[in-house]
């Protein structure tokens, strides 16, 4: 007999957060009839100053499978937390967690670049990512090197090896899901190696709390500037390009409502 929910989420308290936030804003997204285009990540749009969208896109998912997928493979991972005696537990998960939603996005980004620039796949410039996959398979990755022998348990009845688990989900989801996006897996996978052999080390509190302050003022700083949301308090000189998509608040009656120039679907890839 498997041990109470509530038992598993005291276990787990990072891990059921950070679920908690992902399932919030699926529903907020839902309710508010946000595309994917309003908050994912593409080349175009990063390079337009939409630096926001690093954070925003990988909390973000597109259906409702996209967000079960990727929280239960999450919950399944959680596991890390309870591995303080191999020096892992709640500090290392927080603490990582956001190096890799850090990294595996700007790592995306570089890879997009490079298939720009030097390989001249324009397609690239405007494929939207979104999704909290990139962060999932780096944990899976860092488990797989720290404990080989754990499982990953998928939707309470499949279950893989953890050592395998990284490139047989890579493999899997690109075969299976025409939309998930390789690239986005593979910058989780090579970030969460660098994690786990010692590559990205020395994280800690004050470091955690300082790369935060950062990522808030950055996130901050690019919505205003991008005019994504009005800050009245903050002024700066807004650089627009009316080649990119513009995202803003527009008046109806006395509410708010976001708008955007949406891409075409064809264009997304789920993270």
């Amino acid at each position: 007999m498997g041990k109470p929910l509530v038992y598993e989420i005291l276990q787990k308290p990072a891990t059921s957060c950070l679920i908690g936030i992902c399932t919030t804003i699926w529903f907020y997204i839902q309710k508010k009839n946000i595309g994917y285009a309003n908050v994912g990540l593409s080349y175009e749009t990063a390079v337009g100053g939409h630096h926001w969208r690093l954070i925003t896109s990988a909390f973000s998912h597109i259906s409702v499978l996209h967000l079960v997928f990727n929280m239960s493979a999450l919950w399944s991972l959680g596991v890390v937390e309870q591995l303080g005696h191999m020096g892992l537990g709640v500090e290392f998960y927080l603490h990582y967690s956001l190096v890799l939603v850090v990294l595996s996005g700007l790592l995306v980004l570089g890879f997009y670049h490079i298939l720009i620039q030097k390989f001249k796949f324009e397609y690239f410039r405007r494929v939207t990512a979104v999704g909290y996959s990139c962060v999932v398979f780096g944990w899976m990755t860092i488990l797989a090197v720290k404990q080989p022998s754990s499982k990953l348990e998928l939707f309470g009845f499949l279950s893989l090896p953890i050592s395998f688990a990284p490139f047989e989900s890579l493999i899997f989801t690109s075969i299976i899901v025409p939309q998930a996006s390789f690239l986005g897996h593979l910058s989780g996978i090579i970030v969460g190696y660098s994690i786990a052999w010692g590559l990205i080390h020395g994280m800690n509190n004050y470091w955690a709390l300082t790369m935060l302050g950062w990522i808030v003022f950055m996130f901050v700083f690019s919505l205003k500037r991008t005019g994504a949301f009005d800050f009245n308090f903050i002024e700066i000189e807004q650089v627009t390009d009316s080649s990119l998509p513009t995202v803003g608040f527009v008046a109806s009656g006395n509410s708010r409502s976001l708008h955007m120039d949406a891409l075409p679907l064809q264009s997304v890839e789920i993270v």
